[in-house]
């Protein structure tokens, strides 16, 4: 991520504000946040409940949100719920979450904390990112002083006009899910104490919690704060972003590894990708604008979805992988001859794909190399589709009387055999 700069002569009103308006990230703002960023920098935060061992994609945008507040001028502040994890939010969740035990919920903090760093810049310095554990401060709260001190400036009718609360009340809601508000008000209100954190962002299912907080603040400390909130993320088609075949996009490497990271980008219809550049990168209006008027141009050819998927890969798994995901991309769509992929590519690929080990000590021919690959089920299936010319080897077809062989090697390592247009597998024949 590059050194973020200080603004000289613009306020955070011009800079922020305005950054985020042009790349749709405003859904909610409390009235006085202009004038509030008019008067110069700011320390803002956003929450994010260690539920899973990592990060995915829908926490991603109020990262950016105070990504792009670091990049203003302003200082961020990360709190991972290592108590309100243990409690579980309602925001956004049709039934109760399932209560995690505290080693649980204090190991996906650990995972967590690094992904953070990928966004922001963490440090000592004026406008450094912060990461704090709000179990730090939840876990020592005595219950009936919380009560008495924090509960009484809540109604129960107030709280039921909250759209997290009101969306769970026909299906039912736990006495401890519906305290998390307060809890999550009460983090608001210790960094305004000790943070000088006067700001709160989030996803537009946040805005009920959000606002308790600056209530909350309002009440006790007789303070100005304010709120912030992003509008959740769909697609054109209607369907939840960050979500696959395969279920959840990660940004665990062992989760979604960076070769299906990458393909989940570059795969995105033609109707949204204009938006994920906004949303999910940093690049300017004039580059953004630029990459659309090339696909306007040449459609086929997915300019944009291309820089989108390198930009996001490359920024949460590293500029190695995000290549290597690249290259193997362009190997299997036919674009890039296999014999000038790397063997990073390959082991990607060997990742991703069907993959046997197979003893080239001596040549074999081209109807046990299919066998071994799995392509076939017995060496007449093999023959019959040899005959056919229905399986290609390193990108070229294959006959039944081909010998396979070290000097075939993509590599120095691989085989790759395609049966059909889309059945891949690779054969391995690194040495016992």
């Amino acid at each position: 991520m590059p050194v973020y700069r200080r603004a000289s002569t613009l306020t955070m009103a011009d800079t922020y504000l305005t950054e985020l308006q042009w790349r749709g990230l405003i859904h909610d703002q409390t009235p006085q946040l202009a004038d509030r960023l008019a008067r110069g920098a700011i320390t803002a935060y956003a929450g994010f409940d260690p539920t899973a061992p990592s990060l995915q994609l829908g926490n991603v945008v109020p990262i950016m949100l105070l990504a792009h507040l670091q990049r203003a001028g302003g200082t961020p502040v990360v709190v991972v719920g290592g108590g309100t994890g243990l409690i579980g939010d309602p925001s956004g969740k049709r039934a109760e979450r399932p209560l995690l035990d505290a080693a649980t919920v204090e190991e996906n903090v650990e995972r967590q904390r690094a992904q953070f760093a990928k966004f922001l810049e963490f440090g000592t310095g004026p406008g450094a990112a912060t990461l704090v554990d709000n179990a730090a401060w939840l876990d020592s709260i005595d219950l009936v002083g919380f009560l008495r001190d924090t509960g009484k400036h809540f109604t129960i009718s107030t709280m039921l006009q909250k759209e997290s609360i009101k969306s769970r009340l026909e299906d039912g809601i736990s006495y401890t899910e519906f305290s998390y508000m307060l809890l999550q008000a009460y983090d608001f209100l210790h960094l305004y104490r000790h943070h000088g954190c006067e700001l709160q962002v989030g996803g537009s299912d946040q805005w009920g919690n959000i606002t308790a907080g600056i209530d909350l603040i309002r009440r006790v400390e007789g303070g100005e704060a304010h709120g912030l909130s992003a509008p959740l993320v769909t697609t054109a088609g209607g369907t939840k972003f960050g979500k696959t075949e395969e279920g959840t996009v990660w940004l665990d490497p062992e989760r979604t590894s960076p070769y299906r990271f990458y393909q989940f980008w570059i795969n995105q219809d033609d109707r949204d990708v204009a938006d994920y550049l906004r949303l999910f990168t940093f690049e300017t209006q004039d580059a953004v604008d630029d990459l659309l008027a090339r696909h306007e141009h040449d459609a086929g050819a997915r300019i944009p979805h291309r820089a989108l998927a390198a930009d996001v890969t490359a920024r949460v798994h590293g500029p190695a992988a995000a290549t290597g995901a690249e290259q193997a991309s362009r190997v299997l769509f036919g674009e890039l001859d296999p014999s000038g992929a790397d063997l990073a590519t390959w082991e990607m690929l060997a990742g991703e794909l069907p993959c046997s080990r197979l003893d080239l000590a001596e040549p074999v021919g081209a109807v046990d190399a299919v066998v071994a690959s799995g392509l076939a089920g017995s060496k007449g299936e093999a023959r019959r589709l040899l005959a056919q010319r229905g399986v290609s080897m390193n990108g070229r077809p294959l006959a039944d009387d081909d010998a396979v062989d070290g000097a075939q090697l993509l590599a120095g390592r691989y085989l790759w055999l395609r049966r059909g247009k889309k059945t891949d597998a690779l054969l391995d024949a690194r040495a016992p």
